[in-house]
């Protein structure tokens, strides 16, 4: 008797994460769904073109009954809740949107498995995140936060994350669901939007090199951030969900980097060792809370998933500048 196939069901489809989780899933056999958001979504054909095996499902985070009848259509083992309102520096600026799909919305799509998981069998996959921790000196771990660390989030993304956080955990301890969270520290990669620092620095660097754009705008440099390949954190995420209990993970690379280093490795990558000509620094990008540095310790999940991260530091400036390159040579 030939193996049933695996069911997942990814929310966040379209954004970064899902995309790398839907090739990952793939490969493995899954069948996949992926809920998209409104009847005319700009990124349904790329999806659809990009990912034939994956069927899209009409539902939205802040509309319970449309996640309770995705989850009748997909009828999945496993659940990847990847969706939310990501951008920190937006999240200031729409702090109530932020809150309504980034907090509440964890707790929809967990009423809508519970409510057509009777027997308890999905697996259910929060998307956490480092941004919870504050990174403020009083409770920064020498060796990294790990799953055991004091939260202090400093922007409304980062509080309405601890709430999708927590609810999960109550999920968990109260209906004995398969219920796990991610705290996934930063993850960049060919996928990124142009929105977050990291892709904006390397789509500018390949602009400049082709002479389409003369400088870059960015807020503060000095913030550090524990960087690793979204490709590889996906796989971690997928681990979770294959362990015995359920149990949340730290997933990073041990190490930080600075947004100065970040643009020193990307315009090496286009010969120039002075980028401080190219780059003005503008008060519109700087945040009213910013966090100082954020360093993970992954020591858990390379022990207990056997994970760990593949792409380093300069893997990765390297692969996001080379992809950008890439597209802005074959634009007109």
């Amino acid at each position: 008797m030939a193996d049933v196939k695996k069911r997942a069901l990814i929310t966040g489809i379209t954004g970064q994460d899902g995309g790398h989780l839907a090739k990952l899933l793939h490969s493995k056999g899954y069948d996949i769904f992926g809920i998209i958001r409104g009847q005319h979504n700009t990124r349904r054909q790329i999806t659809e073109r990009e990912f034939p095996y994956v069927t899209l499902i009409e539902a939205d985070l802040v509309d319970q009954s449309s996640l309770i009848r995705a989850m009748q259509i997909a009828k999945p083992d496993e659940v990847y809740n990847l969706a939310a309102i990501s951008h920190v520096g937006y999240s200031f600026k729409n702090p109530q949107l932020t809150s309504d799909v980034t907090g509440k919305g964890v707790l929809n799509m967990l009423e809508a498995v519970r409510l057509t998981d009777p027997d308890n069998k999905v697996r259910f996959y929060q998307a956490s995140t480092s941004e919870m921790f504050g990174g403020l000196e009083y409770n920064r771990p020498e060796k990294g936060y790990d799953e055991d660390s004091s939260f202090h989030p400093r922007s409304p993304y980062g509080v309405a994350k601890l709430y999708g956080h927590w609810i999960t955990t109550n999920y968990r301890e109260s209906y004995n669901m398969f219920a796990v969270s991610g705290i996934l520290f930063n993850h960049e990669g060919d996928r990124r939007g142009v929105e977050f620092v990291t892709r904006k620095i390397t789509n500018a660097v390949a602009r400049i090199k082709l002479g389409k754009q003369d400088h870059i705008e960015l807020g503060d440099l000095w913030p550090k951030r524990d960087w690793g390949y979204a490709g590889d954190y996906v796989e971690g995420m997928w681990r979770m969900l294959q362990q015995d209990k359920p149990e949340d993970f730290v997933l990073a690379t041990g190490e930080t980097h600075s947004i100065e280093e970040f643009l020193t490795l990307a315009f090496k990558e286009i010969g120039i060792d002075d980028w401080k000509p190219y780059v003005k620094q503008n008060p519109a990008f700087m945040r009213p809370a910013e966090v100082d540095l954020l360093l993970g310790n992954p020591e858990k999940a390379e022990r207990v998933l056997g994970w760990k991260r593949k792409v380093d530091f300069p893997g990765l400036v390297k692969l996001m500048v080379q992809h950008d390159l890439t597209i802005e040579e074959t634009k007109i």
